[in-house]
């Protein structure tokens, strides 16, 4: 879309009240804006990189200018409009997630991606917004994100007062927690800016104190390397032997840090149909995840985030964490052969990155 030239300043003094009502009624839960200056975020983005923190998602290394610098990927823009999303569906229990956790033969997944991809659900409602920004103030210059393409969104959305980092690196709000996702539409329009709200994390160190693969390397630190949900997600290749037990049953994601923060007793739970969970995730065991067929999984996951890590990585997933149910003395000797005589069966046609994962599996046990 082309470019408005010369963007004059706006003086309607409700129009922040109508930006608000207008994000509210397309389902985004918070909304407040603010500039595209980064500042010191830019710095530690780039110390971030230069330690290699971000493993192999190679793509933050090659647009690090343009995550930098938000105008690059809308030349003239000047205000950034931040949403949140609460995502959390109604049947959400956190002490049941945490038995969950503690029963090896069942399946994690983390909770935002048992429905519908968020990226879709978000991008969908963005675009509406736009529109109607256009019909209220006019031709606009604009483009829409959420979590695609190099925008540091979190830092953007911390600024723009939607919450504070928490020490995990997420953001945090009062009212939602943690369990939110983000968005945003950069304009080239004066929109009036918010203020940036305080941290409250305190002394609370949980979500340090939780991290199974202490992935949290100090407060506001995230090694990514470390991280379950970089492990089973955006690792390409092997999952490091050394990471293996600590991934326990979490097939995709990981949730713990978020599950002990005190803040998300009062997340609010979503009333949009599209993050219910579906086809079972959520209550589906190891098994019954190992028996789809490729067929089924590109089925079954259709419109859904998990489907981008494609069947090879959710088989390999799958393989580590059947591997930490046999080593477990909490799962008894006939599901145990169960799950034995699944890997076997699957090892001569695996995949030679699902069958080193798969022998792997085997051989913990023996």
């Amino acid at each position: 879309m082309s470019l408005s030239a010369n963007p004059k300043p706006l003086d309607e003094s409700n129009l922040r009240d109508w930006l608000k009502t207008q994000a509210l009624a397309l389902g985004f839960d918070g909304m407040r804006i603010t500039d595209t200056q980064l500042g010191p975020a830019t710095e530690r983005l780039q110390a971030w990189l230069a330690e290699g923190r971000h493993g192999q998602m190679e793509y933050m290394q090659r647009h690090a200018e343009l995550r930098s610098n938000p105008e690059l990927l809308v030349p003239g823009a000047v205000r950034v409009i931040c949403v949140s999303m609460n995502y959390l569906p109604p049947e959400t229990d956190f002490d049941a997630e945490w038995q969950r956790l503690e029963d090896p033969t069942q399946a994690v997944v983390s909770i935002y991606a048992r429905g519908r991809d968020y990226h879709k659900v978000l991008r969908n409602r963005l675009q509406e917004f736009a529109n109607l920004i256009e019909e209220r103030i006019g031709k606009l210059g604009y483009r829409v994100f959420t979590d695609s393409a190099p925008l540091m969104e979190v830092e953007l959305a911390r600024k723009a007062g939607l919450g504070w980092r928490g020490k995990h690196t997420l953001l945090l709000n009062r009212e939602s927690g943690s369990t939110f996702f983000l968005g945003e539409i950069l304009v080239d329009v004066p929109l009036p800016i918010d203020q940036e709200t305080e941290e409250h994390c305190g002394t609370c160190t949980s979500c340090i104190d939780v991290c199974p693969t202490q992935a949290i390397t100090a407060p506001y630190q995230l090694d990514a390397r470390r991280c379950i949900s970089y492990l089973s997600i955006e690792n390409p290749g092997a999952i490091p032997v050394e990471f293996r037990k600590a991934m326990g049953n979490r097939v995709y994601g990981c949730d713990d840090c978020q599950l002990i923060c005190p803040w998300n007793k009062f997340a609010k739970r979503t009333e949009l149909p599209d993050f219910a969970r579906r086809h079972g995730l959520g209550q589906a065991t190891l098994l019954q995840l190992w028996s789809w067929t490729e067929q089924e999984f590109e089925q079954r996951h259709e419109g859904s985030a998990i489907r981008r890590i494609g069947y090879i990585r959710w088989r390999r997933n799958l393989a580590v964490a059947m591997g930490n149910a046999l080593a477990s003395t909490k799962v008894d000797h006939a599901d145990k052969e169960s799950l034995r005589a699944a890997l076997n069966e699957a090892l001569p046609v695996a995949d030679d990155l699902v069958a080193e994962h798969i022998q792997w599996a085997l051989a913990v046990t023996s």
